[in-house]
């Protein structure tokens, strides 16, 4: 089992525990993953969820070699990029989030990450683009030109450089992401549950059309590198751990 559930009072903690590959997304996560965030949207006893790694990596995104189909009916990509949800969930990060980790943080409503978390999308060092939300969440989380250099360079971003500019909202000690994530739901607990998917429900109404533009502009992306022979020589240079050799054209 790469998912589990556990209960705490009226939170859900979900944990990706694939640490072997890196909490890699294959479809069976995805499918652990959709199975959770359906139980915490459609039982009333729970309020909160937060979705967490394990204690040294939170995801490497994609595993290229079994999640080409990670996504659900319900969730979309990893069984929740494209989830409509009014309950809160808290991405608890610690170690690396990169390409479709980071977008899963992204896909979250709030970000808890220890000193030791870490954020990137190297999609373009391999010939592709992000294809899970970054291509406007990142641009709406951070400041235009940081997520630009994110998402043209695959440079990474610290978590003390991402709590500046407001990606994360709590920064904690190495190990305490997810003690400092439950501990942020408990607050969230002491509010009425209608009152916060009511504000969740009307934040996400006002984005919806930016969604759907940004998907649009997603499937285009996708569709230029698709036509690319850098795509193929991206991919093939990351298995063989080689650098690649762009075309350029």
């Amino acid at each position: 089992m790469t998912v589990t559930q556990e209960t705490r009072g009226r939170i859900l903690v979900v944990r990706v525990e694939r640490e072997h590959k890196r909490n890699a997304i294959d479809v069976d996560t995805a499918q652990g993953i959709d199975v959770a965030l359906n139980r915490l949207e459609d039982d009333p006893a729970l309020w909160v969820g937060v979705l967490t790694g394990t204690q040294t990596v939170f995801s490497a995104g994609t595993d290229l070699k079994d999640g080409a189909d990670a996504r659900t009916e319900r969730g979309g990509e990893y069984g929740l990029i494209r989830r409509s949800r009014v309950k809160p969930l808290i991405a608890a990060v610690e170690g690396v989030a990169f390409g479709g980790g980071f977008e899963i943080a992204l896909a979250c409503d709030l970000i808890v990450a220890s000193t030791t978390a870490r954020f990137a999308l190297p999609e373009t060092r391999r010939g592709v683009v992000a294809t899970s939300g970054a291509l406007f969440r990142a641009v709406r989380a951070l400041p235009l030109h940081v997520a630009k250099e994110l998402l043209i360079t695959g440079a990474e971003l610290g978590a003390e450089r991402g709590y500046h500019f407001g990606l994360v909202n709590r920064l904690t000690e190495p190990g305490q992401a997810l003690a400092d994530a439950v501990a942020l739901a408990e607050q969230i607990c002491a509010s009425s549950p209608v009152s916060v998917r009511a504000t969740l429900a009307a934040i996400s109404a006002q984005a919806e059309e930016q969604d759907r533009s940004g998907w649009q502009a997603t499937a285009q992306a996708i569709q230029t590198v698709s036509a690319s022979p850098d795509m193929e020589e991206g991919i093939a240079a990351f298995f063989e751990r080689r650098s690649p050799e762009w075309r350029g054209g």
